[in-house]
């Protein structure tokens, strides 16, 4: 497998001379930090990744979780990952000083875990849903609550899950069955079903606690009946741990992602599955939010760490494989040609890259965005929030549907290669093609953008966003070297802006449907823009470093970077001028095609 799986030096690019996160530090949240300490993080983070995560990716995914004597056993190697990044907190590392955090950025933060997912991803995935739920307890649990399960979780000596799908609802989350019946002692008696936990049960902690939703009986239909629950698979009693009547009916085998086990469990077969109430009754959709919209973003950076690692794969075995000779060159005698000296090849790895570097920009973007919003007030406040509102569906969606593609890519560079398991092209490309799945498909994500984000507040978010663009816009005309590039992201945001006030009219004067009927092009339509817009803004950077002349490693790394920017304005930004004018047709044909056509 190659060792070399994500770059540092990206990574420093963008916090350091694209974001400038060490601006954070000026606000009392983050004043302990600075730019040093920062380094550090990253390279703590580099070092487990080293250690722990990446040299066994390959095993988990040939050795996956098994079930024998009622136990789902893990790999060995998880018990390590939870132990090593409760004790050095990497866990709670976001969270308030009076709770154990570090009050570490969420920008910081999101660069580490970019690294530990290009390291490994299954392994990544247990603690970091361990986060998000013991997240939810500290932001809204009770103080007994936090401090029987929060303080063991954030230690990672107990995973966290998030227990919302079922059977029969999928992502209907309105139509969810499993019941809570309030008990004389306070806690609920819990019954249904869940089905998709990730990491919903497992030997490599001591033991499992669901964040779940449920409906109280006598509660409102829909969405505005749902409560959150705390329900552990043992609960703490009289100084143990007492099984809990969650029953574990068996995981499914998946394509990918086999290191970390996806449960079906059965709750309340003996009426005995206790659950505590999270914050108020029926508000258990309004506080899962919480941690799905930081799980988007995780998945959108999950995603950017799987087609880096799948890159720098592709990467070395182009710069070590002879095969052939250039057209210019048919001397039989002469010595064959990496296949790196050809077009076409570096077509593709200017593609992994471009989309790769890309989409890691614009979650990083997301979670500067959540920092700023931590910090400010008033005005600033609220235009931040609107901005990570608005992006957050992109941030998942592009870098994870992108990221089936760009792996993809690498299997290519390959050939016969790629498809075959002595190399990690087949496994980066089955593990990353859950994630356009992940918290949400894709086209639940378009819903979202479309019918909440670009609708609310009469547009405001957009119009924040059109700021934003139109400020990047402005600095780059002043670069020559870059005036051409911004003209043709002005004019992709003209359109852009076009498309969003036909459809904002429909939305007026049509039914829903006609509205959001191609929904997910324009969330496509929305990728390749925001991704323009976070290439132009390193493209300034970039121009401004190559002026200083550097030379030997740092030359290349600008010159790289340079190669990507063209490469994304040349080959995939003008895919927004066919997705514009399909947006701006009034054509019909799936919303009217009567569905037995398709039988």
């Amino acid at each position: 497998m190659a060792q070399q799986y994500m770059s540092m030096r990206n990574l420093r690019f963008l916090l350091h001379e694209v974001l400038n996160v060490e601006q954070l530090v000026q606000f009392p949240r983050y004043a302990d930090h600075n730019k040093e300490g920062f380094d550090m993080m990253l390279d703590s983070a580099k070092q487990i990744a080293d250690s722990l995560f990446f040299p066994i990716y390959e095993e988990m995914d040939k050795k996956p979780p098994q079930m024998g004597d009622g136990v789902v056993h893990v790999h060995p190697g998880v018990k390590d990952i939870m132990k090593e990044t409760g004790e050095s907190g990497w866990i709670v590392a976001q969270e308030d000083y009076d709770i154990g955090g570090q009050q570490m950025p969420h920008t910081v933060y999101n660069a580490a875990n970019f690294i530990f997912h290009a390291a490994n991803t299954s392994a990544a995935s247990y603690f970091g849903l361990t986060m998000g739920s013991a997240e939810l307890i500290s932001s809204f649990g009770n103080q007994e609550l936090k401090d029987t399960y929060m303080t063991k979780m954030f230690a990672g000596k107990w995973q966290g899950t998030m227990a919302l799908t079922e059977p029969h609802a999928g992502s209907s989350l309105g139509d969810i069955r499993t019941t809570a019946k309030e008990a004389e002692d306070g806690s609920y008696r819990i019954k249904g079903q869940k089905i998709f936990i990730s990491a919903g049960d497992h030997d490599g902690v001591e033991n499992i606690v669901h964040l779940m939703l449920a409906k109280i009986e006598g509660a409102p239909a829909g969405t505005k009946g749902i409560s959150l629950f705390v329900v552990p698979k043992h609960r703490p009693e009289n100084g143990g741990l007492v099984y809990n009547d969650v029953f574990t009916a068996g995981f499914e085998g998946k394509m990918g992602m086999k290191g970390c086990p996806v449960m079906h469990l059965v709750m309340g077969d003996n009426d005995d599955c206790r659950g505590w109430l999270v914050g108020e009754p029926h508000q258990g959709l309004k506080y899962m939010f919480q941690m799905m919209n930081g799980a988007r973003i995780s998945v959108g950076v999950m995603s950017c760490g799987l087609s880096s690692a799948a890159y720098y794969a592709s990467l070395e075995y182009a710069n070590e494989r002879p095969q052939g000779r250039t057209p210019s060159n048919q001397d039989l005698e002469s010595p064959m040609e990496n296949i790196i000296n050809y077009a076409d090849v570096k077509r593709m790895l200017l593609f992994q890259k471009s989309v790769m570097e890309g989409g890691l920009a614009l979650a990083m973007q997301c979670a500067y965005y959540a920092d700023m919003a931590k910090v400010s007030e008033g005005a600033d406040k609220e235009k931040y929030n609107m901005l990570l509102n608005l992006l957050t569906p992109i941030a998942k969606a592009y870098p994870s549907e992108m990221s089936v593609q760009s792996t993809s890519q690498g299997m290519q560079v390959l050939g016969g290669a790629g498809f075959c398991s002595d190399f990690p092209l087949q496994q980066y490309y089955r593990d990353t093609r859950i994630n356009p799945i992940y918290e949400g498909t894709t086209g639940i994500q378009a819903m979202d953008l479309l019918g909440r984000k670009v609708t609310m507040k009469m547009g405001a978010a957009v119009m924040a966003f059109g700021a934003e663009l139109q400020e990047t816009i402005m600095k780059a005309m002043s670069v020559e070297a870059l005036k051409p590039r911004a003209e043709k992201l002005a004019a992709t945001a003209t359109k852009f802006q076009e498309v969003t006030m036909k459809l904002m009219n429909l939305a007026q004067s049509e039914k829903p449907e006609v509205f959001l009927a191609d929904a997910t092009l324009y969330l496509e339509n929305s990728g390749l823009l925001a991704i323009a817009w976070q290439w132009m803004k390193q493209a300034m950077v970039i121009e401004e470093k190559l002026a200083e002349n550097p030379t030997g490693e740092e030359l290349s790394f600008y010159k790289g970077k340079q190669a990507a920017f063209e490469f994304f304005y040349e080959y995939e930004l003008p895919k927004s001028i066919g997705l514009t004018k399909r947006l701006l047709s009034d054509n019909r044909l799936t919303l009217n095609l009567a569905p037995e056509y398709l039988n």
